[in-house]
């Protein structure tokens, strides 16, 4: 159905529920006593049920709405004026389909403005023909409560359709932050790998002319990086990827030594918890990453220690430093800094105080996968 059918048609759903509510009509019914009072109450009744039902769909009111109500109200205040005592009740109808219309806005002072409305037409008119006090109180009471019941039904049908837009921003974000993760772990696999593919590549070029069986050996490790790439991205791209720590420890060893970089390792930690051990995996890749392309270093620290609640990763170099780039953080580091700043840890970068490059993870055992 299209916008112009929707906004024309309310549901059938919507008008088998206001139909419900036209019970009192037919008391009113049988005092008619001729055929111009018949039509005009059968007229109303359908006007009513329309407009009502058109004012569930959706919290807009729309100029069709107005219109509908506007004829609704007109025709119900004549009705009661000429006919007063038994007929009074159309004007809670008026109230009620007044609220069905302007009930879902933000702020529903027109809704409130229809029900005193309503509530004031029915005591003048009712004061003018007559109409006993009992009789007159009654017809209040049950305006009254129908329009309480039916501004209660649309607030929830507000509110359900804001939780219906709630949920879609939410599944929204939820896909962008997990682009956003996919992108940041392809960044973290990729960089890694292709930074000692071509340290390698420069090893097999310096060594192809004076030992080539040297740069066969650095070619096949060439080869053996890549395939190895080639199972963790379809790892992460099913999402089955665990990279621990000490795996990742053994691999910088090795991208470092391929470099010409002296490894260091002091470990000191127990064996972690899974996500504060994955999570530091990732964070040692990324810095030996750094170190083997930009530090142009001749050793290399790594340092894991644990007290009773956090684990810290220390990778420090001796290489150059340069202040107008080292200090701007680059995608992998930003990434770093998101990944455990959600997990309620830190990540501290900076130059070392007899030069050289320090980056320092600080990661609490108790964090969240």
């Amino acid at each position: 159905m299209d916008d112009v059918s929707r906004r024309w048609c309310p549901s059938i759903a919507g008008m088998i529920w206001v139909g419900v509510w036209t019970f009192p009509l037919l008391d009113t019914m049988s005092t008619v006593r001729g055929p111009v009072s018949g039509t005009a109450l059968v007229l109303f009744w359908a006007l009513y049920i329309y407009t009502a039902a058109l004012g569930f769909e959706g919290n807009e009111v729309t100029r069709t709405k107005h219109t509908f109500f506007a004829a609704v109200a007109a025709l119900g205040l004549t009705i009661a004026a000429v006919h007063g005592s038994h007929w009074l009740v159309v004007l809670l109808f008026v109230s009620v389909c007044g609220i069905a219309v302007y009930g879902g806005a933000p702020k529903p002072v027109a809704a409130l403005t229809v029900f005193l409305a309503a509530l004031a037409a029915i005591a003048v008119i009712g004061l003018a023909h007559g109409v006993p006090t009992a009789e007159l109180a009654t017809t209040l009471i049950a305006t009254t409560l129908s329009s309480a019941l039916v501004a209660v039904v649309r607030q929830l049908n507000r509110t359900v359709a804001e939780l219906h837009r709630t949920r879609e921003a939410l599944a929204v974000a939820a896909v962008a932050e997990e682009r956003l993760r996919f992108s940041r772990d392809l960044h973290d696999l990729l960089g890694h790998t292709l930074s000692v593919i071509v340290v390698k590549a420069e090893v097999v070029r310096r060594l192809a002319e004076r030992d080539p069986a040297a740069a066969a050996a650095q070619a096949a490790d060439i080869e053996d990086v890549g395939r190895r790439a080639l199972v963790e991205i379809r790892e992460a791209v099913t999402g089955y990827r665990e990279s621990g720590l000490t795996a990742e420890l053994t691999r910088a060893r090795g991208a470092l030594s391929s470099a010409g970089i002296t490894a260091e390792v002091q470990r000191a930690a127990a064996p972690l918890p899974d996500p504060a051990d994955h999570l530091l995996a990732w964070v040692l890749r990324e810095a030996v990453t750094n170190v083997v392309r930009h530090s142009e270093a001749k050793t290399c620290t790594i340092t894991l220690t644990t007290d009773d609640d956090a684990a810290t990763l220390s990778v420090a170099d001796d290489g150059r430093f340069t202040a107008t780039t080292s200090t701007l953080p680059g995608n992998g580091l930003r990434g770093l800094t998101e990944r455990l700043r959600a997990a309620g840890g830190t990540l501290e970068t900076g130059p070392r105080p007899g030069g050289g490059f320090s980056l320092q993870a600080n990661v609490p055992l108790a964090t969240p996968a």
